[in-house]
């Protein structure tokens, strides 16, 4: 079995399709790592009990306490740990090795497992999906150094997979949305990681849950979206769930019903912000990323038309997003390095089932 998951990540790996140049990967390391041990500003996501739970994050969680928020710190985490894999000989490799390596330590992590079981619903399921690709391209990370880290954070992948086992039989309708909660989402990249690791029930669970929510969706109504500020197209994020979830023949039928004509209505078309001071408006620059990558993804699961028009889209806004992605605002800055990776290196296009 463990081999099995080797390869099936080596060939996730290999399958994923890097644009990203290496002087643009200097440019968003540092970035994550500008945010990496920042503690303030700082949003808990932590429901307090008793006056024991009001403490300072990095006493509540000692490794994903930058970043803003947790969610924020794990895919700041994710990012690097994703360039130092697919740069390994840049000047700046070395470098970010050793400020993860301070990081993820055994103790730490065994913290932060701790804390995920004591608080079930902590970061339910957006911080969870993100928690769950760091476990994969830990694991996918094939040296010493990476193997020792992934090796620490298993407690972390087992209290999340453990909350998730407990929660997904109880949750009875999707979330639809274009922010945290959003559900197809963090589907997406839970079923990656069972498949990655081998966890076949995770994966059945994950597939029934999938079907059942989003099985018989038809029509979708592009013209409701966007909100104002969606960082998700759910729309998108579910079509890009369900390329993982069906076979390429059933797939192209139920993208067909869903998007008919394939007709994208408002999703064609960027968005912009007004305001990048504003950490809800900013989310709008997501959008652009989190709106291509789904398509690239929706793409790489198809045959023929339409993929030429809808790589098109996926352009047009990878390069408004890439735009706006460093602003100099930090409600920008501290997680859109972080899409834009997640779109460049194609993370999430090989996951077709």
């Amino acid at each position: 079995m463990k081999f099995v998951c080797l390869l099936l990540l080596t060939v996730m790996s290999l399958a994923a399709k890097n644009r990203l140049s290496e002087t643009d990967a200097r440019r968003f390391a540092y970035l994550a790592l500008a945010g990496l041990n920042r503690e303030f500003p700082n949003k808990p996501g932590n429901v307090l009990r008793s006056p024991e739970d009001a403490k300072a994050p990095s006493q509540l969680t000692p490794v994903f306490f930058g970043h803003f928020d947790w969610h924020s710190s794990v895919h700041g985490h994710w990012t690097l740990v994703r360039l130092v894999r697919l740069f390994p000989k840049a000047k700046w490799n070395q470098s970010v090795r050793a400020e993860l390596a301070k990081k993820l330590t055994r103790e730490g992590l065994v913290k932060e497992a701790i804390y995920l079981k004591k608080n079930p619903s902590f970061e339910r399921m957006y911080g969870w999906a993100w928690a769950l690709r760091l476990g994969i391209e830990l694991r996918a990370l094939d040296d010493a150094q990476g193997r020792e880290w992934a090796t620490f954070y298993r407690p972390v992948e087992e209290a999340i997979v453990r909350n998730a086992k407990s929660y997904l039989p109880k949750l009875d309708w999707p979330i639809r949305c274009g922010f945290h909660p959003e559900s197809s989402f963090a589907f997406g990249h839970l079923l990656d990681w069972a498949r990655a690791t081998g966890d076949q029930g995770f994966e059945d669970l994950l597939v029934r849950k999938a079907k059942k929510f989003y099985l018989e969706d038809v029509a979708y109504p592009v013209r409701y979206e966007p909100s104002g500020n969606d960082f998700f197209s759910p729309g998108l994020n579910e079509a890009d769930l369900m390329r993982r979830v069906l076979s390429a023949a059933e797939y192209r039928v139920w993208l067909e019903r869903f998007f008919p004509g394939f007709e994208l209505g408002n999703l064609k078309t960027p968005v912009t912000v007004s305001d990048f001071e504003d950490g809800h408006l900013v989310h709008l620059v997501g959008l652009n990323f989190n709106r291509a990558w789904n398509l690239r993804g929706i793409v790489s699961a198809l045959d023929g038309d339409p993929k030429s028009e809808l790589l098109k889209v996926a352009d047009a806004h990878e390069k408004s997003g890439l735009r706006d992605a460093i602003s100099g605002h930090y409600e920008g800055d501290h997680w859109l390095g972080t899409f834009a990776v997640y779109l460049l290196t194609g993370a999430g296009e090989t996951g077709s089932k």
